[in-house]
């Protein structure tokens, strides 16, 4: 790596136990098969922009490190289990210790994003050191963020990480850039998530998933009746 290098990573935790909070939505055999499925229309383009040196996938779950190594992403499963936050923060230490000049954090679940929005936050990202973020649809979560060097601004994730990763960017003399893009804006955590992004009708692996599945449009109605039937269709 050199020091103009930016790389994402991108934590995965293993599948059995991921999106608790879609529960009582999606019936527990398929849940790992729509991780896996946001994840790799993740992976897809991150590995087309033109920005990126590569990905770093961080994991222990086999599905997904299959999954990236057929992109060719790096894979690391130490921490793997720690937490998306101590995960980031060890991934960060450990590749600006390698001469990583940039890390650009992004989860797995946002499977609208597209190869021109990261190109995107790569061409507002100022020198180093520089601070970019793009948050979620309602300002809460920090759904995609670019840090150089990588260590350079702390990052703590949760529900509601955006204001207080600008505020910590400032402490530590950044302003940071704010970009708004709607693809990266919609991760999907809840059933609410799932319902508009299924509104979208997107090319995605996801929605190729949701529709084999059973799942249906419903028009936007807010009700969850197909999302509790996935899974139901013989």
């Amino acid at each position: 790596m050199t020091s103009t290098d930016i790389w994402a990573v991108v934590p995965i935790k293993e599948t059995s136990a991921a999106k608790q909070r879609l529960a009582n939505f999606v019936p527990a055999h398929l849940r790992p098969g729509l991780v896996l499925a946001m994840f790799e229309d993740v992976l897809d383009a991150l590995t087309a922009a033109r920005g990126l040196a590569g990905t770093i996938v961080v994991t222990a779950d086999e599905g997904a490190a299959a999954i990236a190594k057929r992109y060719g992403a790096r894979i690391l499963a130490d921490e793997a289990r720690d937490g998306h936050t101590a995960v980031i923060g060890a991934t960060a230490r450990r590749i600006a210790g390698e001469g990583c000049g940039g890390m650009l954090q992004v989860p797995g679940d946002i499977p609208l994003l597209t190869t021109e929005e990261i190109d995107l936050l790569i061409e507002r990202h100022r020198p180093a050191p520089a601070f970019t973020i793009a948050p979620s649809h309602d300002d809460h979560g920090s759904n995609a963020v670019l840090v150089s060097p990588p260590h350079a601004v702390p990052l703590t994730f949760g529900d509601d990480s955006f204001f207080p990763h600008l505020r910590v960017a400032r402490q530590h003399g950044i302003e940071p850039s704010v970009v708004r893009v709607p693809g990266i804006s919609r991760d999907i955590d809840c059933a609410e998530d799932l319902q508009a992004f299924a509104r979208f009708r997107s090319s995605t692996r996801t929605q190729v998933f949701l529709d084999a599945n059973g799942f249906e449009e419903w028009g936007g109605t807010g009700t969850t009746s197909k999302i509790a039937e996935i899974g139901q269709v013989k």
